[in-house]
């Protein structure tokens, strides 16, 4: 018989043991950090922002620094807000964001997991360099080796409940990790980080798979990596609803390499009042137009360039989350707090201050779902208004002075997000020409 044991903030006294590695313990610690010798054995050390570490024969990406980046900020900001964080690296590899998440965002506590166990001695090296704290109810960290599953289930049924789960998988296998996360995951605001590198399904070359995965069918539209990230919430979406909860994205992010899409989600008690941003969008090959598509037009689909009739150019992908990608407001809080730490700013850290301003941009509620791409900006126009398409800030400042919304946007250096139709574009573009010329 199982006993279910009170919640406390000490980790879970699991069935099996976290641990079996010693770690040396130097006279007169540091209060955060551990200054022991590096180890006899021969080995190759990484850096990332500023914190050395061994990645050995495990998956490790340079590229995906900037995803732990944010996320770190997010930590921080929940610990500022809530006091206290306790953090599950439910696949955690090396353990260098469990190693970031208790140095930078001061976690109290992590669990750092992996099912391979070949890789405890990486792990517990890594995390060695912080202080690991005496007896059960101070440990600040604890390296366990199983299924990602069988780890949350366990800590749900002790009801020992995380601030922030990261669950940085392969493929779409975040869909398999969803619902037992968010058992284990704190109500009213505890944080998932979710993770998918399937590109194919969010490029709609596997329908199925993504129907299977997510529960949306999908179709190829040229705005596919956003595709991705919609795709990712909307089965998150779907997987809160079955328990009783509700999840907004905080921040989206897609990075080519893989691709990775990671999406930072915020976990509270409800369902969702209204469907407005669960629903189906469109995309029209013959003019260029999308939309949103509720549950109750289905089979009504039509597009402006029929006439309202119902046709055939329009595809349509769904069920998705349909409603912004960021939280303004958030994300400027995740921008003040790199400014504090240096990361942005006086020539430092371009990239991270471009995305999150990028992020802030987007997060304006009259940008539609998509983007276009500047090449395929550039054709559609040009083909549709026999004139060689202006430049992209030329035109974007121009569709700002016509009193429509739009951005850059984060997913494509050559893509811009507007409400702006195709027809009043084809029209600046027109105007900008004879301007020109």
């Amino acid at each position: 018989m199982l006993n279910l044991t009170p919640k406390t903030l000490s980790p879970s006294p699991f069935l099996f043991n976290p641990i079996t590695i010693p770690i040396p313990i130097p006279q007169n610690p540091s209060p955060k950090f551990l200054t022991q010798s590096r180890p006899s054995f021969k080995s190759e050390y990484q850096t990332e922002r500023g914190h050395e570490f061994e990645k050995g024969d495990t998956f490790f990406r340079h590229e995906s620094a900037t995803g732990r980046d944010l996320s770190v900020l997010a930590a921080s900001l929940y610990k500022k807000s809530k006091f206290k964080l306790r953090v599950l690296d439910a696949l955690c590899g090396c353990g260098i964001r469990s190693l970031r998440y208790l140095v930078e965002a001061e976690a109290d506590f992590v669990l750092a997991n992996d099912a391979n166990e070949e890789y405890r001695r990486i792990i517990s090296e890594n995390l060695s360099r912080v202080e690991r704290g005496f007896g059960e109810s101070e440990r600040r960290w604890v390296v366990t080796h199983f299924d990602a599953n069988r780890v949350m289930a366990e800590c749900y049924l002790r009801r020992d409940f995380f601030d922030l789960i990261d669950v940085d998988s392969f493929g779409s296998d975040s869909s398999f990790f969803m619902r037992n996360a968010m058992n284990a995951l704190k109500l009213d605001g505890g944080l998932l980080y979710v993770t998918s590198t399937d590109g194919y399904s969010s490029g709609g070359h596997r329908p199925h798979h993504s129907l299977a995965a997510y529960g949306a069918y999908v179709r190829p539209m040229p705005f596919s990596n956003e595709v991705g990230l919609r795709m990712l919430i909307g089965g998150a979406v779907r997987e809160a609803s079955v328990l009783g909860y509700n999840v907004t994205p905080l921040f989206s992010y897609y990075s080519y390499h893989g691709p990775v899409f990671r999406v930072m989600l915020q976990l509270n008690r409800g369902k969702l009042v209204d469907n407005r941003y669960y629903g189906f969008i469109s995309y029209c090959h013959q003019c260029g137009n999308s939309d949103t598509i509720s549950w109750d037009k289905l089979g009504q689909i039509s597009c402006l360039c029929s006439d309202s009739k119902v046709s055939s150019s329009p595809v349509v992908s769904g069920p998705l989350w349909t409603g912004p990608l960021h939280d303004a407001a958030y994300v400027t809080e995740m921008l003040n707090l790199a400014e504090q730490w240096g990361w942005v700013g006086s020539g430092k850290g371009t990239d991270l201050e471009k995305l999150l301003k990028q992020m802030v941009d987007e997060s304006d509620p009259r940008l539609p779902f998509g983007y276009i791409k500047l090449d395929e900006f550039i054709s559609q126009v040009a083909s549709r208004a026999k004139v060689n398409s202006p430049p992209l800030m030329t035109m974007l400042s121009t569709i700002h002075k016509e009193g429509y919304a739009a951005s850059r946007s984060h997913i494509a250096s050559n893509a811009i997000k507007t409400n702006c139709p195709m027809t009043v574009c084809i029209r600046i573009a027109k105007n900008l020409q004879q301007c020109h010329s």
